[in-house]
């Protein structure tokens, strides 16, 4: 008897392997998904069967192949919406096939869900009750990681990386209304080490919408992937995917065929004998023509030396205007057209002969450090692309003339709107947020995450420049200085910024690190909430500068008494929340501020538990300040910026 139940037990187990074996090894498997709580429809009604049909139609089409379909389907309340997206690099039957299985894992795993969004490896499915076409959504939003063995050189991967994913977010935004895509790998130092990535938009998007859906969910990396192999951040309207290992195949939907190399061989031998005949005298034409040329070059003048480097800066895209065209763009330098007056020049409002309307900022002739200034501007700059940095488009180098050509930002600067009481009262706190959490993500572009690491020195209101959008751009690269990756600081003997700005170590010692731009941050999260100028009049009774007084309120158990007024509405926790951020940022102690990696976190991630601050720079006691005596001949004040808004 016992034999016998051994032997049944042996034959279910075989049973079981035997079937086991016979199932496909690629089953599929959702890697995400989201019943998105926004009400049920009802079972056997007109929305599930017209949800039903909707998604049989999309996996059913063979007429789309660009992997992407954004159909609806019904009338009134009972319209279904839906869109699906596939990876590039994936044919159009493997397409469908993906989009039928996770249609049917949606359905089943989130019954009577009127919205619902998911996804397996190679496609994403999302259903509601709304039109979403052309529309960028941001949530709910998914990631997936590689749980392998961390990198080993955390800093030098994260650059690569961002590198890569900023330079394929162009790309893909450069994209038609049919593939919104790229794909690209890039080494990383060091390690002889390569990182692959895919990233991809919905097509319905604009390429601005694109761009900053790819940049949003780049924000996420700190929180799901930082420091892993791979990970991937997908967002409704929009996702990337990176690895160490390459996970992609070149994409057949827009690469021509190759030419026939078998056909027409007797044509291929002539061309070949005329190459031959050709390519000789031409070669030597090209080795005299060059060695005119560096003969040519080496009798230049010292004028035209001067701006030798500027045409050694790598991988620059830039035009150099001629001084005539500037001149006719900016009226004459006309006054009507002046936007403000900077610590080595003025800026103006321009349009050139197509339309473009520009900010010229010119030198002044006068200032001994335009020079010094203005190349220092263009070849960091230059090399700098990130949504939050103001976009430098060319410049203008002829005899005196040293003229900075930017992107023109119809909203002016911070300074121009924060600090005036009629304009203030435009801005809600859902506005003063964006702004604060824009300066954060450019900072941290320009800390950790650009090829470059560069400490501003001059981070202030006044350089602070808004987009139709009220996106935060920083500007004024002037007095910015580059550290090599491992430096931690570096001192100097010339301070330059402006007073109320500057950390006290850079002061006193003429210190500078990327602490000293987070102290700035500081003082500028405070004045958005506060709505006073750090270099103001005194508040109250005894006069008090803005960081004393915000200290005082936060120590009384009073913060709430320094907000503006004017945000009467607003999430009280969250201004409180940056009431705090801004004082652990202008703490005394240069070591107790926190990086602008971990102020982007405290941001972007309620979860975070904000310190205590400490006692910040510059405290005032009574009508003791303790700000030690200091060599008046170290510190040079960049001017404040007299800028007015465009007409």
């Amino acid at each position: 008897m016992a034999s016998s139940r051994f032997l049944f037990s042996v034959c279910l187990l075989f049973m079981k392997v035997l079937a086991m074996a016979q199932q496909p090894s690629d089953q599929p498997v959702m890697l995400y998904k989201d019943c998105v709580g926004k009400g049920n429809y009802t079972t056997n009604s007109t929305y599930q069967a017209n949800l039903n049909q909707l998604l049989t139609s999309i996996y059913t089409n063979t007429e789309i192949n660009n992997g992407f379909y954004n159909f609806s389907y019904g009338q009134d309340a009972d319209t279904v919406y839906s869109i699906a997206l596939c990876r590039p690099d994936i044919s159009p039957d493997v397409c469908r096939v993906c989009i039928r299985n996770a249609s049917d894992f949606l359905v089943r795993l989130c019954p009577n869900f009127v919205e619902a969004i998911g996804g397996l490896d190679n496609c994403m499915v999302r259903y509601t009750n709304r039109s979403i076409f052309n529309r960028m959504e941001k949530g709910p939003y998914f990631w997936v990681y590689d749980d392998r063995v961390n990198v080993s050189d955390v800093v030098g991967f994260n650059q690569s990386r961002m590198t890569l994913l900023g330079r394929l977010s162009d790309q893909a935004a450069a994209g038609d209304s049919r593939y919104k895509y790229a794909m690209d790998q890039i080494d990383v130092p060091k390690n002889f080490q390569k990182i692959y990535a895919l990233v991809q938009c919905t097509p319905d998007l604009s390429a601005s919408e694109c761009r900053d859906c790819l940049y949003n969910a780049s924000g996420l990396i700190p929180q799901c992937c930082d420091a892993r192999q791979g990970g991937r951040v997908i967002y409704p309207s929009c996702n990337f995917r990176y690895e160490i290992d390459r996970f992609y195949d070149p994409p057949t939907n827009s690469i021509p065929p190759p030419p026939d190399s078998t056909s027409n061989n007797t044509k291929g031998k002539k061309r070949n004998v005329i190459i031959i005949t050709v390519i000789v005298p031409i070669a030597v034409s090209v080795i005299l023509i060059v060695c005119v040329c560096i003969f040519l070059r080496a009798r230049k003048q010292k004028e035209e030396e001067e701006v030798k480097d500027l045409y050694e800066m790598e991988d620059v895209e830039l035009f150099q205007l001629d001084f005539g065209t500037v001149r006719e763009a900016t009226g004459n330098f006309s006054e009507d057209n002046k936007l403000g007056q900077g610590g080595f020049g003025t800026v103006y409002k321009g349009t050139l002969a197509n339309g473009q309307d520009i900010a010229v900022k010119r030198l002044s002739r006068t200032s001994g450090q335009g020079e010094l200034e203005f190349k220092n501007e263009v070849m960091l700059v230059a090399k700098l692309q990130h949504r939050n940095l103001v976009r430098l488009l060319g410049f203008c180098f002829e005899k005196e003339e040293r003229i900075l050509v930017y992107e023109f930002l119809p909203n002016s600067s911070l300074n121009n709107l924060i600090f005036d009481p009629v304009k203030r009262v435009l801005l809600d706190w859902e506005t003063l947020y964006k702004i604060i959490e824009g300066i954060a993500r450019g900072l941290l572009y320009l800390h950790e995450d650009s090829r470059l690491r560069i400490i501003h020195r001059d981070l202030k209101a006044a350089n602070i420049l808004l987009d139709e959008n009220m996106n935060p751009k920083i500007s004024d690269f002037g007095m910015a200085r580059m550290f090599v990756m491992d430096q931690a600081q570096d001192s100097t003997s010339r301070v330059v910024g402006t007073f109320g700005y500057m950390a006290p170590e850079y002061v006193i010692r003429g210190h500078f690190s990327v602490k000293s731009d987070v102290y700035s941050f500081g003082v500028l999260v405070l004045e958005i909430v506060s709505g006073r100028k750090i270099g103001g009049s005194g508040i109250g009774d005894d006069g008090e500068d803005l960081l004393t007084y915000s200290w005082r309120k936060w120590n009384e158990g009073t913060p709430l008494d320094m907000i503006d007024p004017t945000l009467n509405i607003g999430p009280r926790s969250e201004i409180m929340r940056c009431i705090n951020i801004g004082l652990v940022c202008v703490q005394e102690n240069e070591a107790l501020r926190p990086t602008m990696a971990q102020v982007s976190m405290m941001l972007s991630n309620y979860s975070v538990t904000l310190a205590a601050p400490s006692k910040p720079a510059f405290f005032m006691h009574g009508e003791t300040s303790i700000l030690p005596l200091v060599n008046a001949s170290m510190l040079t004040e960049s001017d404040e910026s007299r800028t007015k808004s465009p007409q």
